[in-house]
């Protein structure tokens, strides 16, 4: 098969948005005789006029070749080798071109079997990912007539979609990921298989969406993800409780969600993902916290609150997610303490008092996020930032006079020799 190519001028990719320490891995592997490419989704990004998070490399070099070239590689992956090319804190993924059926139905188990370019390529999952860029000719190398489909803004499977998402269930999710970041349509054949394999998205591991999920949250389009993934019926599979939430019209979690887009879009920084994963579910422990309260005359205490906080968390990612358990005992503090800053009762807290709890800024983050839909919340969520500051502020004084009243430590002279 010939590919098509695309030159500068109708691609129009700068060269100074392509990162110099891909671009140079890429000079390397080709003057050691090797074929070398940019490809996937960061070829994608320069072609729709958006920053790459990552430059990901394809190469004729096998995994060991490529460790011997480079001393800053490491490999790691059994299922699919390859290797991760490390500047200071910035990796460089580079494989090799794999070959094997596309057209076989079955789960992948394992993907170490070498190929061409152009074997490579039939292999991924959607043409809008398919395409190579080879920065030193400024050429965009079209084997799946993604070049197009990235102009038309349209979202197809290469080959047979059915067979595709069979062989990795995890495509469904990068395919409702794709629609929502980039509001491209899905070509009906592909949408068709999506809804007739859903299912098989069980199949999958569930680290590899559960971190698909994370991503997304970090996105900047999470809540039209969300809402997709609902509607397509793939949330009810993963977390029937949340997709049972989200299905009622005018839901808090969609709300909030919005409000983390918008926080993201503006580069405000990074959201720490307990946080994320407690503003996900906030509203589901507070509709479980209302249930108990009516349950019983008196109001909760902390321990119950806690106690229903860990119940709402493994009732929406039990039994497919498991949890890591740090993760979950800090989102257990984050949803518990919402109602360390509004108490059940009503009443006012006598004496504002911040937690020394190293997670306690990330439930005061939460409070902000809650307080940019109830307004009503504003208030307390000022209060509690100036006694969490006067606490810092009183904390880091004791510690310098408890330094300055410490005894100074007498040393004996030291002996002259004769």
């Amino acid at each position: 098969m010939q590919p098509k190519i695309y030159d500068v001028g109708e691609h129009r990719i700068a060269p100074e948005k392509i990162d110099t320490h891909a671009f140079y891995v890429i000079q390397k592997l080709k003057k050691a005789g090797h074929t070398a490419y940019l490809v996937g989704g960061g070829v994608r990004d320069l072609l729709l006029n958006k920053s790459p998070k990552d430059f990901d490399v394809s190469t004729s070099a096998k995994p060991d070749e490529i460790k011997l070239l480079f001393r800053n590689a490491i490999l790691i992956g059994r299922r699919f080798r390859l290797a991760h090319i490390r500047f200071g804190k910035k990796v460089i993924e580079v494989s090799t071109f794999r070959s094997g059926s596309i057209e076989e139905a079955g789960l992948i188990v394992r993907d170490n079997e070498w190929g061409n370019e152009e074997q490579d390529v039939l292999r991924r999952d959607f043409t809008i990912n398919g395409l190579f860029y080879d920065p030193e000719n400024q050429k965009v190398i079209d084997y799946v007539d993604g070049y197009p489909d990235i102009e038309k803004g349209i979202l197809r499977a290469i080959g047979q979609p059915e067979v595709r998402f069979t062989q990795d269930p995890v495509r469904m999710i990068r395919l409702i990921k794709f629609c929502a970041r980039f509001n491209f349509e899905i070509h009906k054949p592909t949408f068709s298989a999506l809804l007739n394999c859903k299912g098989e998205i069980l199949k999958s591991s569930s680290a590899r969406i559960f971190e698909e999920l994370l991503r997304m949250l970090e996105s900047g389009a999470s809540q039209s993800f969300f809402h997709l993934l609902n509607e397509y019926g793939l949330l009810k599979a993963l977390s029937p409780t949340l997709s049972h939430y989200l299905a009622a019209r005018d839901n808090v979690v969609l709300q909030l969600l919005g409000v983390i887009d918008d926080e993201m879009k503006k580069n405000l920084g990074n959201i720490d993902r307990s946080i994320l994963l407690s503003a996900l579910i906030f509203p589901l422990f507070e509709q479980a916290i209302q249930e108990k309260s009516k349950a019983q005359e008196k109001p909760l205490h902390l321990g119950q609150v806690t106690d229903c906080a860990h119940r709402t968390i493994d009732g929406v990612f039990a039994p497919f997610f498991n949890l890591p358990r740090r993760m979950r005992g800090i989102m257990g503090f984050i949803l518990s303490a919402q109602y360390r800053f509004i108490s059940l009762d009503g009443k006012p807290p006598r004496k504002l008092r911040a937690p020394k709890d190293r997670s306690f800024p990330l439930a005061l983050h939460l409070l902000k996020l809650r307080s940019a839909i109830h307004t009503e919340l504003l208030p307390t969520y000022t209060l509690w930032t100036e006694a969490s500051f006067l606490s810092h502020e009183d904390s880091l004084n004791r510690k310098n006079l408890s330094q300055q009243e410490q005894p100074k430590i007498r040393r004996r002279p030291r002996r002259r020799k004769l």
